[in-house]
């Protein structure tokens, strides 16, 4: 065995966790534009990173309501996307609105609008999202 096969072997790959919610309402999803340098004006699902001591679960409701104001129930899991080890591990939920109304906070987001599957697909081919996982994970929804 090489050096390099060893190095790897003792290193594993250590990936972020990223929990968020698909909410369909009236045949339309919820989408937030993002205002991270990195990814300006992307739109993708109320999401973020899950921080130590809490749960994923407690993550996706904690990130939807701070992205679209919304209070959130989860339904149920719809998948887990991950392209490459590197990539975080996106944990996606269906969540129904129990509450609140559509407000976010405009020095992390610059927009939240409601979109058809059609129009989230165009969206996809003119990379308008942050990630391929946004489609896959309405897909994945919409065959429940």
């Amino acid at each position: 065995m090489n050096n390099i096969q060893s190095k790897i072997e003792k290193e594993p790959t250590k990936a972020v966790v990223v929990a968020g919610v698909i909410i369909k309402q009236d045949s339309k999803f919820l989408l937030v534009q993002e205002k991270k340098e990195k990814v300006y004006g992307k739109w993708n699902l109320p999401a973020g990173k899950v921080d130590l001591g809490d749960t994923i679960e407690q993550t996706a409701i904690k990130e939807a309501k701070e992205e679209s104001g919304y209070d959130v129930e989860l339904v149920n899991m719809v998948g887990i996307c991950q392209e490459k080890a590197t990539d975080a591990v996106k944990h996606v939920y269906e969540a129904k609105i129990i509450g609140g109304d559509l407000a976010f906070p405009e020095d992390e987001i610059l927009d939240a609008k409601w979109f058809s599957f059609d129009e989230i697909s165009e969206m996809e081919e003119k990379s308008k999202l942050r990630d391929p996982y946004v489609l896959e994970s309405i897909k994945l929804f919409e065959k429940k």
